[in-house]
C-alpha cells in the first residue's frame, strides 16, 4: 500500500472549488483519498490544502498516473491544476510502527468510499511532523521513535496529559530532494493545549536526560510541523 501526499497552493478565490473537486475525487479500484486538510491560518501559507489518498500498489499508481494524462481523469486533474500556485507531491509508505497500517490494510477498494459527516464545527485537528534524521542515523532514528517517542505518547495518554496521538508514520518510498526523511501523523486530542505550547518554552523536566525531546537530539535536530484542520467530510477525520 502506497500514500500519495500532496501540499496544494490554492488560489484564494477557488478554495471552495478546489474543495468541491476533491469532495467528487474520483475515488476507483486503485484510489481511496484518506484526509483533506487545510493549513490553518496564521500558523503556516495562505490557502494551503494537504491531502492523503491511499493506492492499491505501484502498478496502481502508474495507471492513476496515466489516467490523469492521457485517460478519463484528466479533465478532472485540469480543473484541480487551474486552482494550484503549487502543487508538491510524495509517495509515502507505512513504517512498521505504524498505526494507521491496520487501517490501510483493511481497505475496501471495491466498496464506495466512506466519508465522515459533519457541520463544520469541532473539526479534527492533526500536527504532522517530518524530521530529518542526521546522514547515517536513519535506522537509528526509526529505532528511538518506534520505541521512545511512541511510549511516551501512550503514557502521557494514559495519565490524561497527551496533546497528541500518534496515527501514523510514514516515509517517502524514494527520494525526496532533501536527506531521507519520517513523517509523523498526529491527531490532536487537547487542543486548548496548544494555547500553552506556543505561548511557552518548553519546561526543563520534558528536556531532561531520558526524555524524546533530549535523547531524538542524538539522531536528529531538524524537524517542520504543520497544524492542519481537517474537512468535516474527510474519510478518516
Amino acid at each position: 500500500m502506497l500514500i500519495v501526499h500532496e501540499v496544494h497552493r490554492v488560489t484564494g478565490d477557488g478554495e471552495e472549488q478546489f474543495e468541491d473537486l476533491y469532495r467528487s475525487h474520483p475515488d476507483d479500484d486503485d484510489l481511496r483519498l484518506l484526509y483533506y486538510l487545510h493549513h490553518a491560518h496564521g500558523t503556516g501559507p495562505s490557502y494551503t490544502v494537504i491531502t492523503m489518498t491511499a493506492v492499491r500498489d505501484g502498478n496502481a499508481w502508474h495507471r492513476a498516473s496515466h489516467r490523469m494524462r492521457h485517460g478519463d481523469l484528466r479533465e478532472w486533474a485540469n480543473a484541480v491544476d487551474a486552482l494550484r500556485h503549487e502543487h508538491v507531491a510524495k509517495v509515502l509508505t507505512p513504517l512498521p510502527f505504524s498505526p494507521l497500517d491496520a487501517v490501510l490494510t483493511n481497505i475496501d477498494f471495491e466498496s464506495p468510499p466512506r466519508t465522515t459527516a459533519g457541520d463544520g464545527t469541532g473539526q479534527a485537528l492533526f500536527m504532522e511532523d517530518t524530521a530529518w534524521p542526521y546522514r547515517g542515523s536513519y535506522e537509528a532514528y526509526l529505532e528511538k521513535a518506534g520505541t521512545k517517542y511512541v511510549d511516551t505518547l501512550r503514557k502521557a495518554e494514559a495519565s490524561g496529559r497527551s496533546m497528541l496521538r500518534l496515527e501514523a508514520a510514514l516515509t517517502p518510498v524514494w527520494g525526496t530532494g532533501r536527506r531521507r526523511e519520517i513523517v509523523l501523523w498526529q491527531r490532536v486530542i487537547r487542543p486548548e493545549a496548544l494555547v500553552g505550547l506556543f505561548s511557552n518554552d518548553v519546561p526543563a523536566e520534558y528536556r531532561a536526560p531520558g526524555t524524546w525531546m533530549h535523547d531524538a537530539l542524538e539522531v536528529r535536530d531538524q524537524w517542520e510541523s504543520r497544524l492542519l484542520r481537517a474537512a468535516p467530510w474527510s474519510p478518516l477525520a
